[in-house]
């Protein structure tokens, strides 16, 4: 759902920009309270997972397909606030590197696609945790419906902006159908990858599952066949360092992000997504403009003068994978140490 340069015209674009900015600084804010030594670089992997897999794009209808969004995946995993974050790093990767979302739209793609899903999945996935059963199948399962929902929700709001600064005149009856039945369809598989994904976390490591923190009674494991706590550390009894480290994890989420970039990707549809199909149907992309960044040499997810598409889409993937990864922790530390700090200097100057 990248909205390209020229979908939406300069004036309602540059508000965009302005909500958008106003998140990432409240995200900034309340993602201090959200990472610790544990969670600051995982966020950056998080980050780097959804840029992989959202090379991904899977058929959901005759001729379209559609890929992750993310929001309900980040938010879960490491926190709303720092979920905003770690899709306006992806969004901030893709247009820069890949040209793949307008830079003057790139307000419109974090609020939609940051901030809308993340609130949306986030507020729903909480709400029915606190009602289901706190058990690893129940948990997945609220992952599951808040990501489904997410999607059409980001449908939504893309419809409304255009309504206020669309550039052609197309009935917004028609968009309004058109973009939420096929993100509906796409919700689908958005929900299903948020699922596994959250409920393979949970599985190994439940205490890196920010959404499944304090939400009442002690998540529920099945082992041989029977429900257990699920292992939670608490500063009076600190787990061991081997126990804490999330060194196995975060190799884990790296390697399968860099084989999904850089081979699994080449199997992607090449279907236009949702908003492609629905722009190129109902003429919204009439006035679509070329994209700031189409000389990069990572343009359209390949390198340049490499003429093999296999290694070049591989390679291209690779590179944003490490690329987004890199800044991701770069952010995600940088917030982390302010934290830090701030904490210091509060109990330096506080009363002894």
């Amino acid at each position: 759902m990248h909205v390209p340069d020229g979908f939406i015209d300069a004036p309602v674009s540059a508000a965009a920009g302005v909500v958008a900015a106003g998140a990432v600084a409240v995200g900034l804010r309340g993602a201090r309270r959200e990472l610790d030594q544990r969670t600051a670089p995982l966020a950056g992997l998080v980050a780097a997972f959804i840029f992989a897999v959202q090379m991904l794009n899977f058929p959901v209808a005759a001729g379209t397909s559609g890929h992750l969004l993310g929001g309900a995946l980040a938010a879960i995993l490491v926190g709303p606030y720092t979920g905003v974050l770690c899709i306006a790093v992806v969004l901030l990767m893709q247009g820069i590197l890949f040209a793949d979302g307008g830079l003057t739209a790139l307000g419109v793609n974090i609020t939609v696609m940051g901030v809308v899903t993340t609130i949306v999945a986030y507020v729903l996935f909480r709400g029915l945790t606190r009602v289901l059963p706190r058990t690893r199948r129940s948990t997945t399962a609220a992952a599951f419906v808040a990501a489904l929902v997410s999607v059409p929700a980001a449908a939504l709001a893309f419809t409304l902006i255009y309504a206020i600064g669309g550039t052609t005149d197309v009935p917004i009856g028609k968009v309004l159908t058109a973009m939420v039945g096929v993100h509906v369809l796409i919700g689908i598989g958005e929900a299903a990858i948020t699922a596994l994904t959250v409920g393979a976390v949970i599985a190994v490591r439940p205490d890196l599952v920010h959404g499944a923190r304090g939400t009442g009674a002690p998540l529920k494991l099945r082992i041989d066949g029977e429900l257990v706590d699920a292992p939670a550390a608490t500063p009076s009894s600190p787990a061991p360092v081997a126990a804490r480290s999330t060194r196995t994890v975060w190799a884990a989420g790296l390697a399968a992000a860099l084989v999904l970039a850089g081979f699994v990707s080449f199997y992607a549809s090449a279907n236009p997504d949702g908003l492609e199909k629905v722009a190129a149907d109902q003429g919204i992309d009439e006035k679509a403009q070329e994209h700031g960044a189409a000389d990069s040499p990572l343009a359209d997810y390949g390198v340049r003068n490499i003429t093999d598409a296999r290694l070049s889409g591989g390679l291209a993937g690779v590179i944003g994978v490490g690329a987004t990864v890199v800044v991701g922790s770069g952010v995600f530390w940088a917030v982390r140490s302010r934290r830090t700090s701030e904490g210091s200097d509060a109990r330096t100057t506080g009363p002894v």
